[in-house]
């Protein structure tokens, strides 16, 4: 089918969970939703393998498998071209800053708690539908032609997917850094329409970047949209003094990306 008439209910997703039980309440929530097609794999090997086979439209896991954790499956994902494309969705109870921030630097649709309310299922799922396909009216309402941005963050993975996702909108020009720092040359010698760019990063963080570019750079008007999983508010308004356009959260959810898209478009005028 064209993935330009893709629904929920055409949607193959791959369930990956240790337990049976949680396996069939993930897989029944999931058939409320209109989902129907729907395989379970019980390990990061048998996902593997089920994906090598008939690569899904959304892989759903746990993040601790017998034999791998999610995040090693997605990183494994992101890191085969067969797969690396495949929207990854994490379902667990873990709350821990440490063992969730490398699943969202590898580019997830959704991280969804056990339990997880219904209506927060159907957004990732038409998350995912956005992130396969997005809206042509929405794409054609940005106009993205000639438009080049800076991506600056230190996870390669965090710089794939929202390069990614920044392309399903018409947006094709790319120039990366590892943080701040290598950024400002970047800054200095050409001219970007947008930077997005994380905040933690060695050397020089996003904060640091954004006050750089504010007050230093020929180009202190660009808007700068700042996508990062920091959860200290206090550290976070500081960023938003310094002049950020706005802050999205990791996981980069295309709707929300397109959201703060248009309201920096309406600000500048495009």
């Amino acid at each position: 089918m064209d993935d330009n008439n893709l629904t929920i209910s055409d949607l193959i997703i791959l369930i990956v969970e240790p337990s049976s039980v949680q396996a069939k309440i993930i897989q029944s929530r999931f058939q409320d939703a209109q989902v129907n097609s729907i395989q379970i794999a019980h390990n990061g090997a048998q996902a593997m393998a089920l994906m090598a086979d008939n690569p899904p439209d959304l892989v759903v896991s746990a993040l601790y498998l017998p034999d791998m954790t999610g995040t090693e499956l997605v990183q494994t994902m992101r890191n085969d071209s067969n797969m690396e494309k495949i929207p990854f969705m994490l379902i667990s109870s873990e709350t821990a800053f440490e063992q969730l921030d490398p699943i969202r630097q590898a580019g997830v649709v959704a991280i969804l708690p056990k339990p997880f309310a219904f209506a927060d299922l159907k957004r990732a799922l038409f998350n995912t539908l956005d992130f396969i396909n997005p809206s042509a009216s929405d794409v054609e309402e940005l106009d993205f032609n000639g438009f080049h941005v800076l991506v600056v963050d230190d996870s390669a993975m965090a710089r794939k997917h929202i390069q990614r996702v920044l392309k399903k909108m018409g947006i094709s020009s790319f120039q990366e850094a590892i943080n701040g720092k290598e950024a400002i040359p970047l800054i200095e010698n050409n001219f970007f329409d947008l930077i997005v760019t994380d905040y933690n990063m060695p050397e020089m963080d996003g904060g640091e970047l954004t006050r750089y570019v504010r007050e230093q750079s020929a180009q202190s008007s660009i808007p700068i949209l700042m996508v990062t999983s920091e959860n200290d508010n206090n550290r976070l308004a500081a960023v938003q003094q310094a002049g950020v356009s706005g802050i999205c959260d990791k996981p980069f959810e295309p709707d929300t990306v397109k959201a703060y898209l248009k309201n920096i478009m309406a600000d500048i005028d495009i």
